[in-house]
């Protein structure tokens, strides 16, 4: 029995051979292959589809969220709570874990979900030829050696090394990065060719905007260079935000610091022996409850929430919570070009012409560009050696066809003489010579009025100038060269007389006149500009990464106003540098071109390797792994691909970047809100645990008991410093140093404040549980007046922590947010109907405040309010 043959060899690197050689390598011909060796290879090889990775079952999902110490914290808790009878306080704890828990369950598989969107991209159908005649069949069944036929509006179904091609070009921009549609050539090229400079190839899941071509098929599925990016994803691990990191740290330290202290506090009551040890035990388990911090994760929760519903009305989707927060850290901003940092649109910014030079940038669309010599035959050699079509829709112009065509078709409108629509008046094409990459041009034979018959031409002008008559080539070659330097792409226009009722294929034209010059970019969006400069002031480096070419990078990073744009670095030069050099050239370089999905996720590791907050934008499948490995990943809405929506925290429907310098200013209200909230929060559980801590050690009635501290805590840290929530930015936020990565959410003065605020905490209970007991009243009266003058003071804590670095004693500070007193109102109302209503009173073991004591209570949190002013005043003057 005949044994099976080996599966082909495929030579490295086929875009460096010719395609003779290839097709032998891979055992096949021009032909294609038989259906039989087909299913052989397809058995070999698999299916043309990127296979979904293994996810994580439901359990393990669920479990993970609650790995978190701050969660086995408030499980503690709500525990305790449950323990001491109180079951509608620790159904409230539960209710917060299980919030938690959903949210982190909507946000698990954002890779998974990036991958199917990859997936997706893959053609669906695609024309191969099998048993030397012409098929279509599903993508998933192409196999190496496949011969593929692609024409415009197809989307490549695999990696193909180009064996024929007519006029052939592909949009590559979701790949690479390039922001003109590549033309190919089947002509070999240098092995280490980038791969957006490889002609010779056509890579899965690009467009075909023009011509025809095929291509025998190389790379199927995980093979190709699509699949390689979704290798690249897979392998990007997920990064916590620096919320989150800080969270857990606060939350450990808690940890360390509650159970350290009911502890020793246990030993202690234990030992003086001044309490059963039943009775104390539940008083350190007040003590716990008291330390713990209840309400901070709902809050954290809310304030962040707040913060993505501000985004969400400004066309910013924050798609990871705790991203609005991450974003106000960022330090430095890694910005694609095409599309991010300008409008994904050509046109033409230059015109030169033997009678001058004209720019475009600074007249409208619809106007005139100016009465240039010879800029009117120009002009209607651009709208007929044109296939492009330009339609008026409700948003203006759009381009059906090649983008770099619209563009010239665009100019012509504007200099006037031509209909956009019907492509000429009066003129008729008798003829046309398609562009080809070996003679590098494109040539119509047009009829017009008054039997007018012109051949006009456009191409490279390394081909067209050497074509032409009667002009000086050097100073024209000259001048093609300058405006490259610019990040221009140049076409060269010409025309000749012709009688002719054809044109010859075989013979170059000769004797043209030289029409002029046409320079398009890709240009920038003015409002980039603006953000641009907004970041810079707010301390945020700016830096653009982009499979562009160089000069065409260093011109638009000139015109958006970036450091230094005329120091660029390469693809190649990243390739030649360790990691150790690319993190010093990293830090001093800001615009990177050429380069690919492993030259940017090297270039956002290496940033993040010099301590450096990195937030990265994108629109592109190559973007795709960049995306997920920075701190913050930021995809375009509106023309960004699924996989880079998918991989992104924040999402811009707008695609404008201004919305991105909008989202960090959001960002950094948002960390402030947070710090406030914080602030307010922990004063709160310290204050009361030093009180019960105070009673134990000194072997005196707790103040308050377990369940009334768990009141205070849920009530006026939930009520209340969701308030803080809703605070206005501060002044001048954007005009501060970027916090970066490692700002601590506490800081030395932070930790101060909750030292200073705690021992007034216990001072103040102390003081009225001492003015109770002079007066007379019994343990249930005095602990009610301790349970009030917790509550006043919390609220008079929340005016002083609103304004940290002003006093709270004006008006406009007492005035604060309609926030601010709805949640004092309902925190008021609570408070008194616990301490009046028979009910809640049973529950909570309270008895009516008299008046006079009421009024005490309201003195001695205002009392408490001018002792934190006075220590402010006192602080701020000594750093003045």
């Amino acid at each position: 029995m005949k044994s099976a043959a080996p599966p082909p060899s495929l030579p490295p690197d086929p875009h460096s051979q010719p395609p003779e050689p290839v097709l032998a390598a891979l055992g096949t011909s021009r032909k294609g292959l038989t259906t039989a060796e087909a299913t052989r290879r397809l058995e070999t090889h698999g299916a043309n589809i990127l296979p979904e990775p293994p996810r994580r079952g439901w359990i393990s999902r669920i479990a993970g969220q609650f790995a978190s110490v701050l969660v086995l914290i408030l499980l503690v808790a709500a525990v305790v709570t449950l323990a001491l009878g109180h079951h509608v306080d620790a159904g409230v704890i539960l209710a917060v874990v299980l919030l938690n828990a959903g949210i982190g369950l909507v946000q698990e598989g954002r890779a998974e979900q990036a991958m199917a969107s990859i997936r997706r991209m893959l053609a669906l159908q695609a024309s191969v030829l099998r048993d030397g005649s012409r098929r279509s069949l599903p993508a998933s069944e192409l196999v190496p050696g496949d011969i593929v036929l692609i024409e415009a509006g197809d989307r490549v179904p695999a990696d193909l090394r180009l064996i024929a091609v007519r006029a052939l070009s592909v949009s590559e921009a979701a790949l690479t990065g390039e922001s003109v549609p590549v033309e190919k050539d089947p002509a070999a090229q240098a092995a280490d060719t980038p791969l957006a400079d490889r002609r010779g190839m056509a890579f899965s899941g690009t467009m075909v905007t023009r011509g025809t071509g095929r291509g025998v098929v190389v790379a199927t599925g995980t093979a190709t260079e699509l699949g390689r990016i979704g290798g690249l994803m897979a392998a990007v691990p997920d990064l916590s935000t620096p919320l989150l990191r800080r969270m857990d740290q606060l939350a450990s330290r808690l940890s360390v610091i509650i159970l350290a202290t009911s502890a020793g506090l246990l030993l202690w009551g234990h030992w003086i022996g001044h309490l059963p040890f039943a009775e104390l035990f539940m008083a350190v388990v007040g003590l716990a409850v008291a330390a713990i911090p209840e309400g901070l994760p709902a809050v954290m929760s809310v304030t962040l929430a707040i913060g993505v519903q501000a985004m969400a009305r400004r066309n910013a989707i924050v798609r990871h919570l705790p991203a609005i927060e991450a974003v106000g850290a960022v330090t430095v901003i890694c910005t694609d070009k095409t599309g991010t940092l300008t409008r994904n649109e050509m046109s033409v910014a230059e015109v030169e012409t033997p009678g001058g030079t004209v720019r475009l940038d600074d007249t409208g669309e619809d106007g005139g560009i100016g009465a240039l010599p010879g800029l009117g035959d120009l002009a209607r050699a651009a709208a007929l050696c044109n296939d492009a079509a330009l339609l008026r829709t409700g948003a203006g112009w759009t381009v059906s066809g090649d983008p770099m065509e619209g563009a010239l078709r665009m100019m012509a409108m504007r200099a006037g003489p031509v209909d956009p629509v019907a492509a000429a008046t009066g003129w008729t094409r008798r003829d046309a010579l398609p562009f080809d990459a070996r003679h590098r041009f494109m040539a119509t034979l047009d009829d017009g009025p008054d039997g007018l018959r012109i051949l006009h031409l456009k191409g490279a002008p390394e081909a067209v100038i050497d074509m032409c008559d009667g002009i000086d080539r050097a100073e024209w070659h000259d001048r093609a060269h300058r405006m490259a330097a610019r990040g221009l792409r140049v076409i060269a226009l010409a025309m000749r007389p012709e009688i002719a009722d054809r044109i010859d294929p075989d013979r170059p034209p000769e004797g043209l006149c030289l029409l002029g010059l046409a320079g398009l970019i890709d240009p920038p969006r003015p409002e980039a500009i603006a953000a641009v400069a907004r970041c810079r002031r707010a301390g945020i480096t700016v830096k653009m990464i982009t499979g562009d070419h160089a000069a065409t990078a260093s011109a638009i990073a000139a015109e958006v106003g970036l450091e230094d744009p005329d120091r660029v670095l390469t693809g190649a030069e990243i390739d030649a540098m360790d990691d150790a050099a690319l993190i010093e050239a990293a830090g001093q370089t800001t615009v990177f071109a050429r380069t690919s999905p492993e030259h940017k996720l090297r270039l956002v590791a290496a940033l993040q390797a010099r301590g450096e907050m990195v937030a990265m934008t994108g629109d592109g499948v190559n973007d795709a792994p960049a995306l997920k490995r920075a701190d913050i990943g930021v995809a375009m809405g509106a023309s960004g691909t699924e996989a880079a929506k998918e991989a992104a925290d924040l999402v811009l429907a707008d695609d404008n970047f201004a919305t991105l310098a909008a989202a960090v200013a959001e960002g950094r209200r948002v960390f402030d809100n947070l710090r406030k909230v914080i602030g307010f929060e922990l004063p709160t559980s310290a204050g009361e645990s030093l009180v019960v801590a105070l009673a134990l050690m000194l072997a005196l009635p707790l103040p308050v008991t377990p369940v009334q501290i768990l009141w205070v805590n849920l009530v006026t840290g939930v009520t209340l410093g969701i308030a803080l929530a809703f605070e206005p930015a501060e002044a001048r936020s954007m005009a501060r140093a970027a916090r970066g990565a490692q700002a601590p959410l506490m800081t030395r003065g932070m930790v101060w404040h909750v030292a200073f605020v705690s021992v007034l905490f216990a001072v103040a209970v102390f003081a009225v549980q001492a003015w109770a007991k002079a007066a007379g009243h019994g343990e249930a009266l005095s602990r009610t007046m301790a349970l009030n003058t917790l509550v006043v003071l919390e609220i008079f804590h929340l005016f002083y922590i609103r304004n940290l670095h002003g006093t709270s004693l004006k008006w406009a500070a007492v005035a604060g947010t309609p926030a601010i007193w709805i949640s004092v109102g309902l925190v008021v109302a609570a408070q008194l109907a616990v301490t009046y209503v028979p009910a809640l009173q049973a529950v909570f073991g309270t008895v009516a405040v008299p008046l006079p004591e009421g009024l005490g209570i309201l003195a001695t949190g205002f009392a408490f309010l001018l002792a934190l002013e006075a220590e402010k005043f006192l602080r701020l003057r000594r750093a003045g």
